[in-house]
């Protein structure tokens, strides 16, 4: 079964009720969907940031206990180096927390779901946008 990591502004565009990607997540079984704990991050700070948007909160957090958070571990730690590495080698960049949820897909072999054109620069990474 393939294992699918959400990137933030994918469950972004899921929470926001996008047509593309809600029907995209219907159709996949529930068990091959994640998230990186870095992305749990981003969206715990973005409830943080609008403590009055209620109904936000109330997404996010049935969201969160509905789709799998994969920890960040030493294996991902070893694919950040290496990855950062040849980006940077290439004078390629992405932003520290893309290049941590790269480097979190690549070391757990998931397809990464993200409309960010930026994570096309990353080699050996599998991406699908579900926006389309």
């Amino acid at each position: 079964m393939k294992l699918y990591m959400l990137d933030t502004n994918a469950v972004s565009h899921l929470l926001r009720g996008e047509p593309g990607i809600s029907n995209k997540i219907q159709s996949v079984p529930i068990n091959s969907l994640s998230i990186s704990s870095i992305t749990e991050a981003e969206l715990l700070f973005g409830l943080a940031r609008r403590p009055q948007a209620k109904r936000l909160h109330r997404a996010v957090r049935e969201f969160l206990k509905r789709v799998d958070t994969l920890p960040w571990d030493s294996g991902s730690a070893d694919y950040y180096g290496a990855t950062c590495a040849e980006l940077e080698s290439q004078g390629k960049t992405l932003t520290p927390l893309d290049l941590l949820i790269a480097a979190h897909a690549l070391a757990t072999s998931a397809i990464l779901v993200t409309n960010d054109r930026a994570f096309h620069q990353v080699p050996d990474l599998r991406l699908e946008d579900w926006t389309l």
